[in-house]
C-alpha cells in the first residue's frame, strides 16, 4: 500500500550481497544508494552493470564496510531500473510496460519496500543502516520509521526534509525529461533505439550535475578553457559544456528516464515529519546511535540540514564535516573521510 495512495502487486527487489550472516543474524548491515546508483555497491562490471561498484573503496574485505566482518545488503530502490520494479517494470494487469501509469511513491514507500526485503531475508534488526543523498534520506526514514530495527546508523549529505530549492533543482530537471518530444508522457518503450527521451534526459542531468559539484571545482577544474581545439566565439564549446553533454549522455544510455522523473519526485516528498506532528517530534522516534555527516562544499544539501539532524536527533553524536571541493559528490569521492564515518557508526 502506496502512502500517497494506491497499491503496487508483486513487487520484485534486486539485490546484492557480499559476506556473511553470523549464527545470531546480527551482522548485516544494509547499505542505500543515491539517484543514480543501485544494487552494485562494489565489484567489477558485469551482466546489468556497465560500471563498476560506486563504493569501491568503502565496501569490501579490511574496508569500513568489511566484509569478511558483515554481510553487506545492498538493494535496487523502489522506482528503480536495475531489477527492483519501477516503471520500466511489467504491470501485472496489463503485461505492458508501467510507463505513465506506474503511482506515485515516496521515501516511505521505498523503506517499506526494504523492510519486506529484510524480513523475507530473516533480517528482524540490521546492525546498521548507511546512506548518502537518498540513500541517506532512506536511512534518515528507516531510523524514524522502524526504530526498533536500526540500532545505528550513518546518515550522510542529506536533511529531514526536501528545501524549496531541491524541489526546484528537481523539478526543472523533470521538466526538461518531459518537454523532450520523444518522451510521449512516458509510454516510450515500443520505440525504436534510440528513439526515446535521451535529449531530455541529458539536460537533466547536465542541470543536476552543475548542483552536485561546487562552484569552485568546476572553476578550478575547467575554467574558462575550450574544449580541444574548439573555439566559442566560432560555435565551439568550453570545457564545461562538453563536460556536462558526456555526462549527460552517458547517464542517458544507462538510466530509464520514468525512473529518473520518479526517483526525483520521491526526494521532493521527502519529509520525515509528515503525519507524525512534524520533524521534531519525527526525529525523538529514533533509537538508533546515528552518525551524522555532511560535505563542507555541499550547496545542494548544505552542512545546516545535518546541523539541524545532529541537533534534534536524540543521542546523535556531533556532526561530522567531511573537508572536499567536490560538492554534494564528496560522498562518494572522498573515500577515506566517508569511511572514518562509516566505521565510528558502525562501533
Amino acid at each position: 500500500m502506496l502512502e500517497a495512495g494506491g497499491r503496487l502487486a508483486n513487487v520484485t527487489v534486486a539485490y546484492e550481497t557480499w559476506g556473511e550472516l553470523n549464527a545470531t543474524r546480527s551482522n548485516a548491515v544494509l547499505v542505500l544508494h543515491a539517484l543514480t546508483g543501485d544494487s552494485h555497491a562494489t565489484g567489477a562490471p558485469g551482466p546489468g552493470h556497465t560500471q563498476p561498484g560506486w563504493w569501491q573503496r568503502v565496501v569490501g574485505p579490511g574496508l569500513a564496510l568489511d566484509t569478511d566482518r558483515y554481510l553487506v545488503v545492498c538493494p535496487n530502490v523502489l522506482g528503480g531500473c536495475q531489477g527492483t520494479t519501477g516503471p520500466a517494470s511489467n504491470d501485472p494487469a496489463t503485461g505492458r510496460p508501467y510507463g505513465s501509469q506506474f503511482p506515485v511513491i515516496t521515501i516511505r514507500d521505498q523503506v517499506v519496500v526494504e523492510a519486506a526485503l529484510a524480513t523475507q531475508m530473516g533480517i528482524e534488526c540490521w546492525h546498521a543502516v548507511v546512506g548518502g543523498s537518498m540513500g541517506g534520506q532512506r536511512a534518515l526514514e528507516w531510523a524514524v520509521s522502524f526504530p526498533e530495527r536500526v540500532p545505528r546508523a550513518a546518515i550522510i549529505a542529506c536533511g529531514a526534509q526536501a528545501t524549496a530549492e531541491e524541489i526546484a533543482l528537481c523539478s526543472l530537471q523533470v521538466r526538461a525529461i518531459r518537454s523532450d518530444p520523444a518522451f510521449r508522457d512516458g509510454d516510450y518503450y515500443d520505440t525504436e533505439p534510440g528513439d526515446g527521451p535521451w535529449r531530455g534526459m541529458s539536460l537533466a542531468r547536465g542541470i543536476g550535475q552543475v548542483s552536485y559539484r561546487s562552484e569552485l571545482e568546476l572553476d578550478q577544474r575547467f575554467g574558462r578553457g575550450h574544449q580541444g581545439d574548439e573555439q566559442p566565439l566560432n560555435g565551439g564549446r568550453y570545457a564545461i559544456e562538453s563536460y556536462l553533454e558526456h555526462h549527460g549522455e552517458k547517464l542517458a544510455d544507462r538510466f530509464d528516464a520514468n525512473t529518473y522523473i520518479t526517483l526525483s519526485q520521491a526526494m521532493n516528498h521527502h519529509d520525515v515529519g509528515r503525519g507524525r506532528g512534524g520533524i521534531t517530534s519525527a526525529l525523538r522516534r529514533i533509537r538508533a546511535r546515528v552518525s551524522v555527516a555532511g560535505i563542507s562544499s555541499d550547496r545542494l544539501y548544505p552542512l545546516r540540514l545535518q546541523q539541524e539532524l545532529a541537533d534534534l536527533i536524540p543521542g546523535a553524536a556531533e556532526l561530522t564535516v567531511i573537508e572536499s571541493l567536490d560538492g554534494h559528490d564528496g560522498f562518494l569521492t572522498e573515500h577515506e573521510q566517508v569511511s572514518t564515518v562509516i566505521r565510528t557508526a558502525l562501533t
